[in-house]
């Protein structure tokens, strides 16, 4: 096992316009706790965040917007980082990572971004419509990446996950009336409750 190897796969996910380079969307990663004996402000260890303000992130996603806008393939080496992006209508995705980082398993990330992001928005990616479901998409990027940890990478399953409520969740509230009538039968059985515990209490 090399000794560099870290659960820690990406760097960052990006959308960007494909208009003028803006920030749409963008979640730059590190990891939670750096490894023992590094200081909290170093960016030298595997899972480390490369970009820690955002003077140095915009820097880092205008070079990154010049240097593929005329690119024909999906991967790069920029600023001794893989990075991995699709161009969506008039969004570029980008999915970043390390320099030793597996490049298929950047590029299962990016694709999985997209077909969640199309599932999501019924096949309507572009600016206007991630930034009116930004909520949604940046859910659909917390299921896929969490602290640079790649958790899922199959959109249907992303996109379930994001666009209803868990199960569990859905039962424990079906059988509440939140009427007024049914706030006025919740509170009124709380009374009596109390009451009966504070009687047999004395």
């Amino acid at each position: 096992m090399a000794p560099n190897m870290s659960l820690f796969a990406v760097n960052a996910i990006l959308i960007l316009s494909a208009e003028d380079s803006s920030r749409i969307l963008a979640k730059y990663y590190s990891a939670p706790h750096p490894p023992a004996g590094t200081s909290d402000k170093s960016t030298q260890y595997p899972g480390a965040n490369p970009y820690p303000t955002v003077k140095e992130q915009k820097a880092f996603e205008k070079g990154l917007f010049d240097k593929t806008a005329k690119q024909t393939s999906d991967i790069i080496l920029y600023d001794n980082r893989v990075v991995v992006f699709k161009m969506e209508s008039d969004v570029m995705l980008y999915v970043v990572g390390g320099a030793d980082e597996n490049e298929v398993l950047l590029y299962n990330v990016v694709l999985a971004l997209r077909d969640s992001i199309s599932i999501l928005l019924k096949s309507s990616t572009d600016k206007r419509t991630i930034i009116e479901n930004y909520d949604l998409v940046s859910l659909a990027m917390d299921e896929i990446v969490d602290d640079g940890i790649i958790l899922e990478t199959d959109p249907v399953v992303i996109a379930s996950r994001v666009s209803r409520p868990p199960v569990q969740d859905i039962t424990a509230v079906k059988g509440i009336d939140l009427s007024e009538q049914g706030l006025m039968n919740a509170w009124e059985f709380g009374k009596m409750k109390l009451s009966e515990r504070l009687r047999q209490g004395l």
